[in-house]
C-alpha cells in the first residue's frame, strides 16, 4: 500500500530511513536522562529536544522527498 504524498522507496532509502530513526531513538532516551536530572537547565533540555526532533523530521523528509506540503 502506497502512503499519499509519497514515492516509492529504494531499499536503500529504506536503510537510511530505519538508521535515522534508529538514531532518533537514541538521542531521546538520552534527553529522557536528562529530564529526570535536577542539575540541568530544563528550559534548555526542552528547546534542545524540539530543535533534534526538526531536525531529524528534515533528515527524514530529505529522504522521503515528499511530494505534498
Amino acid at each position: 500500500m502506497k502512503v499519499t504524498g509519497y514515492r516509492e522507496l529504494t531499499d536503500a532509502e529504506i536503510e537510511l530511513m530505519n538508521e535515522g530513526k534508529e538514531l532518533a531513538e537514541r538521542v531521546g532516551e538520552f534527553i529522557e536522562k536528562l529530564h529526570v536530572r535536577n542539575d540541568v537547565d530544563h528550559r534548555w533540555v526542552n528547546i534542545g529536544k524540539t530543535d533534534l526532533q526538526k531536525g531529524f523530521m528534515a533528515l527524514t523528509r530529505a529522504i522521503a522527498q515528499p511530494t505534498t506540503f
